[in-house]
C-alpha cells in the first residue's frame, strides 16, 4: 500500500471527526433549543469510530501507535532484530484476522438488512463500510512495513529530533 493511500485513509478520518464534531455541537445546540433531532448521538458515533478505523495506516507509519520499548532497549541488535520481526508479523496476523472479519460483518449486516435499534435505524452496513476499510488499510500497511523492512527499505516517517521521544 502506498502512502498515497494512508493519506487518503486519514483525509476521510479528519473528515469523520469533522462530522462527529458536528453532530456533537448539532446536539448541544437541539437540546437548547428543545428540539428533537432522532439517531444525531448514533451518528456522532458512527463517525467517531470511523475516523478511529480510517486512521490507523497512517497512525502507523508516524509510529505514534503505542509501542512499549522498555523491553527493546534492553536488548542488543539481534534481539531487538528479533522481537521487532515478530512484532510485525503478530500484528500482520492480527490484522488480516481483523480485516477478514470486518468485511464478513459488512457483508452479513447487508444481507440480512440488519439495522441500527436506535432512533436513527441506519443499515448497519453504512457505518461498517469505515470500520472494513480502516482494517484493510491496517493489514496493507503492516504488510508493506514487512515488506519494506525485508528489503532494507525506510517505511516509518522520521521524526525531527527536537520533538519529544513518544517512550512508553
Amino acid at each position: 500500500m502506498s502512502a498515497a493511500l494512508d493519506r487518503l485513509l486519514a483525509v476521510l478520518a479528519a473528515f469523520a471527526m469533522v462530522a462527529a464534531f458536528v453532530c456533537v455541537g448539532l446536539g448541544v445546540v437541539a437540546r437548547l433549543a428543545g428540539w428533537d433531532i432522532p439517531g444525531l448521538d448514533a451518528y456522532a458515533g458512527y463517525a467517531i469510530a470511523a475516523a478511529l478505523f480510517l486512521a490507523l495506516p497512517q497512525t502507523l507509519r508516524r509510529q505514534e501507535h503505542i509501542r512499549v520499548t522498555l523491553l527493546l532497549e534492553k536488548l542488543g541488535p539481534r534481539g531487538r532484530s528479533v522481537l521487532e520481526w515478530w512484532s510485525l508479523a503478530a500484528g500482520l496476523a492480527l490484522a488480516i484476522y481483523m480485516a477478514v472479519y470486518a468485511l464478513r460483518l459488512v457483508w452479513l449486516s447487508r444481507q440480512m438488512h440488519d439495522v441500527s435499534s436506535s432512533a436513527d435505524a441506519t443499515p448497519l452496513w453504512i457505518p461498517q463500510v469505515a470500520m472494513a476499510l480502516g482494517c484493510v488499510g491496517f493489514a496493507l500497511s503492516l504488510a508493506e512495513a514487512m515488506w519494506a523492512r525485508w528489503t532494507a527499505r525506510p517505511y516509518f516517517v522520521e521524526r525531527p529530533a527536537d520533538e519529544a521521544a513518544h517512550i512508553e
